[in-house]
């Protein structure tokens, strides 16, 4: 009897220690998982702090939209990204998304689901840095500052990324895009008013000089109608009683939802007698275009310079 309790005792002790050891590992890899051998990493100081990135990531996960597709432009291919568009990824990342899993809101990424993933770096929202202690105990995370420029944004992902090379080339290639678009207009460009407008179901909309097309028709040297002349990314709450604000020799408006939300806008919009006194619509020079507009990471960007040329060099 003696002999079976202490068998029992023993046995008791041992199944005890092992989860002592297990549940330390699973601590201790919680709390060290963000640091990376000094060998294979290099220290990138960031908007939170500091953050060993490894030299060659293998598996990121990004929290940000424009930080995804830049991510992509320099050749570097997420494993995972949050994302909030109502369809799964836009029109301009079809074909550059192949596997990437979707984690959840841009503001709360699903951690259990990212934990899973085993990522060796994580790129965290600018705009909401909230989770950046969660996310950090999971991988090395990197938040990338706010408020910059496009090329800065994409300057500074480059440098995370150690992708400098790429990330100069790419901007290199934009400017010159947008010196053949000017060259292709000619002097046209100091005469045509180009209107951006997006629509909700209550209000409608601009787009102001900081947003993704004020930004580079201001590089094309395009000119815009006086109310959408603003250091704001949009003009809000355009009553339709005032649609005359988003005329111009040019407009597009902004579209989600690809071509099926372009056909229920068009719709609405038709049975609109104001829409259809503006004069770039009876000049048949309203067009709707994808929701890369509202995007400024680099592939969105060509994206819009390629409309640009579709519908201001090719069509008028």
């Amino acid at each position: 009897m003696f002999l079976h309790r202490l068998i029992s005792l023993l046995v008791t002790a041992v199944l005890a220690f092992a989860l002592v050891v297990a549940c330390g590992r699973n601590l201790d890899h919680s709390a060290t998982s963000s640091k990376q051998p000094l060998e294979n990493c290099r220290k990138v100081q960031h908007s939170m702090g500091e953050a060993c990135v490894p030299l060659h990531p293998q598996r990121v996960v990004t929290i940000h939209s424009s930080i995804f597709a830049n991510a992509i432009a320099l050749g570097i291919q997420p494993i995972a990204t949050a994302y909030d568009m109502t369809e799964p990824f836009p029109t301009y990342l079809r074909g550059k998304v192949n596997g990437v899993e979707l984690i959840g809101d841009l503001t709360q990424p699903n951690l259990e689901k990212i934990l899973r993933l085993k990522p060796d770096l994580i790129l965290g929202n600018p705009w909401a840095p909230n989770n950046y202690q969660q996310l950090s105990n999971i991988a090395p995370t990197v938040i990338p500052f706010r408020d910059l420029s496009w090329e800065q944004d994409l300057t500074e992902l480059a440098q995370i990324l150690g992708k400098e090379k790429a990330g100069a080339q790419l901007i290199e290639a934009y400017w010159q895009r947008i010196e053949q678009l000017k060259q292709a207009l000619g002097n046209r460009r100091y005469q045509m008013q180009i209107s951006v407008a997006g629509t909700f179901p209550e209000y409608i909309y601009a787009y102001g000089l900081n947003s993704a097309p004020g930004v580079i028709l201001n590089d094309a040297e395009l000119q815009r109608p006086p109310s959408q002349r603003k250091n704001s990314y949009y003009v809000e709450n355009i009553s339709e009683e005032s649609l005359s604000e988003i005329d111009g020799d040019v407009l597009f408006c902004v579209v989600r939802g690809g071509d099926e939300g372009k056909e229920k806008l068009l719709q609405r919009l038709t049975q609109k007698p104001l829409w259809q006194q503006l004069k770039a619509v009876q000049q048949n020079h309203a067009y709707l275009v994808d929701y890369h507009w509202h995007h400024l990471d680099i592939l969105a960007m060509n994206a819009i310079v390629d409309d640009l040329f579709k519908y201001l060099v090719n069509t008028l």
